[in-house]
């Protein structure tokens, strides 16, 4: 079995606040959220970033994660989807994941204001 938190958060081992899931992809709430909406989309299998070699599948759903907490959260005036790769790039969690981060104006910079 995995040690990974996010493989265990995305396989329903850990309870999380789970706003929405496919067969290959978990979105759920973020611990520490940065705005005022702040979702994580994780693949239920295990990659440490984009520099993997990702099935095209899993990453069509994950999109499809995306567009679902979009509309589910009610972010139809914008949201920034955000994807660390490597510990110099701010990824403290080793697992794929995107941030959608919205419900609020957030500016032009990289994190919200």
């Amino acid at each position: 079995m995995s040690d990974c938190i996010f493989c265990k958060l995305a396989n329903h081992e850990i309870p999380t606040n789970v706003v929405y899931e496919n067969d290959l992809a978990c979105a759920f709430e973020d611990a520490e959220p940065q705005a005022p909406v702040h979702v994580l989309v994780v693949p239920k299998k295990h990659y440490v970033n984009m520099t993997d070699d990702i099935p095209a599948e899993t990453l069509a759903a994950m999109a499809e994660a995306v567009r679902e907490v979009a509309r589910i959260k009610d972010l139809g005036d914008g949201f920034r989807l955000i994807s660390n790769a490597g510990a110099a790039a701010g990824q403290t969690v080793m697992h794929l994941h995107w941030h959608i981060m919205g419900g609020k104006n957030l500016g032009e910079g990289l994190l919200p204001e």
